[in-house]
């Protein structure tokens, strides 16, 4: 009998440690999507964007937390990190939005854009 408790409690302590390790890789990974340096994939992330369902560059993810890119949207001078000005032609890179598989998320705002 007490060898089995034992037995369940390595095991409980395997599955938590298990638990951590699968939390703190799925964190890194999320958080280490955009470079320091604002890029992606060696691409700045700041500049014109276009909108499109097909053949974009990136998959984008809308969210209200935990994002990897605050942007704020722009009409003019899109030359930082996380400022984007939309077009329909000329652009920097394209972007599709997506609900899962993203390549990395964004957040707006209205001031302190970037990473």
């Amino acid at each position: 009998m007490k060898n089995m408790k034992g037995g369940i409690m390595d095991i409980k302590k395997f599955l938590i440690a298990l638990a951590v390790l699968m939390i703190s890789v799925q964190t890194c990974q999320a958080s280490g999507r955009v470079s320091s340096d604002c890029k992606y994939k060696g691409v700045p992330l700041y500049g014109k964007v276009k909108v499109v369902t097909s053949f974009e560059d990136f998959k984008v993810k809308k969210v209200t937390s935990f994002e990897d890119l605050k942007v704020k949207e722009v009409t003019s001078f899109p030359d930082r990190c996380g400022r984007w000005k939309y077009v329909d032609s000329f652009e920097d890179f394209k972007i599709k939005f997506v609900d899962s598989f993203e390549d990395f998320s964004i957040k707006y705002v209205d001031s302190f854009e970037g990473i």
